[in-house]
């Protein structure tokens, strides 16, 4: 029985862990930049678009589809380095131990 509550407590304690994480990735920005740095894409922790920045020098007629393109690649830069963090994040909070396949904490 003592195992069983000793369990249930650290189960508790993750779960608050996995509360205040989720509550960081809310606030947290992570910047992917193509281009040489003339498109800038910010995501937050979660993911969701923060920011875009796009400098003068790309705005001009006719070059559309290159602008489109260096948008998808600062998105992709931002949206692997949150990836990163957040692996990062959970391999802290779970003490190295992986997690199963397909197992997300949030």
């Amino acid at each position: 029985m003592k195992n069983i509550m000793n369990m249930m407590k650290q189960a508790q304690e993750l779960q608050s862990k996995v509360a205040e994480l989720q509550a960081e990735l809310e606030t947290m920005q992570v910047e992917g930049v193509s281009g040489g740095g003339l498109v800038k894409v910010a995501l937050n922790g979660k993911g969701a678009l923060a920011r875009l920045s796009i400098d003068e020098s790309l705005m001009k007629p006719g070059e559309a589809e290159i602008l489109e393109d260096l948008v998808v690649a600062a998105h992709a830069d931002a949206k692997q380095k949150v990836e990163q963090a957040m692996a990062g994040k959970m391999q802290t909070l779970t003490g190295g131990l992986p997690l199963p396949p397909g197992m997300k904490l949030f």
